[in-house]
């Protein structure tokens, strides 16, 4: 199966448009052959997120190179940037998500890519910091997930999420939310049980706004519009991020 066909904010196999994040469905089981190191939700909770490690290898299939999940460094901006673009369209900036990323840097220590043994980049995911509603307590906003379009199923969309989550915990934060699909989602523990009462800052799905806590009882009663809090991008990094 191509991964073409479960790129983020597409339609494929029946799945409207996502408000702007991840409208995959990827096939059972991707990870249980194809990749080392990665546990419930990525690798093991004691690494460090520094950007020259390798938190979990998905072993190459016959014909196919490895894949690196690794933290996402400077270099990776432009080669990021067109990745997105063609998996997602030149829409992707107008969707709503994008007002709380717009100007403002990912989660210290939570944008990833994944890297083929040429050490190109083949996917990218990135956590953003959020609060939930005025004054309300912090959580993260995951999105874009992306992987190339011209690469075969092989369990990168996955392993992505996987890391994410793991050092998201590893890090010390409650909560992470995401517009999504919610059958494929919920693979991760992610639901809508939680995020009746938020809402995002511009037009989006309501039933597709899932969140996962990653300490219980994160999310009890809170309420609003979700808002950014990440650190802002200095001026040379919006030239280069537009």
């Amino acid at each position: 199966m191509d991964i073409a066909n479960f790129i983020v904010d597409g339609a494929a196999h029946g799945i409207s448009p996502l408000e702007g994040e991840i409208a995959t469905k990827w096939p059972e089981g991707v990870l249980s052959a194809g990749s080392t190191s990665l546990g419930p939700y990525g690798a093991s909770a004691s690494r460090a997120a520094t950007p020259s490690v390798a938190f979990g290898d998905i072993s190459p299939s016959r014909g196919e190179s490895a894949i690196a999940i690794v933290a996402e460094t400077a270099a990776d901006v432009a080669v990021r940037e067109a990745l997105l673009d063609r998996a997602m369209g030149p829409k992707r900036r107008k969707k709503s998500s994008e007002k709380l990323r717009r100007g403002r840097r990912p989660s210290e220590g939570l944008a990833f890519v994944a890297r083929d043994a040429s050490g190109g980049v083949a996917g990218t995911v990135r956590l953003w910091d959020v609060t939930l509603g005025e004054g309300g307590p912090a959580a993260l906003l995951l999105g874009p997930l992306a992987v190339d379009p011209s690469l075969k199923s092989a369990g990168i969309g996955s392993a992505l999420m996987r890391q994410a989550i793991a050092e998201a915990a590893r890090l010390g934060h409650a909560a992470i939310l995401l517009v999504g699909d919610a059958p494929y989602y919920g693979r991760f523990d992610f639901s809508a049980e939680k995020t009746g009462s938020l809402a995002m800052p511009g037009p989006y799905e309501r039933h597709r706004l899932l969140a996962l806590e990653l300490v219980e009882g994160a999310l009890d009663g809170v309420e609003g519009t979700l808002k950014a809090a990440g650190r802002k991008l200095k001026a040379q990094e919006l030239n280069s991020a537009a």
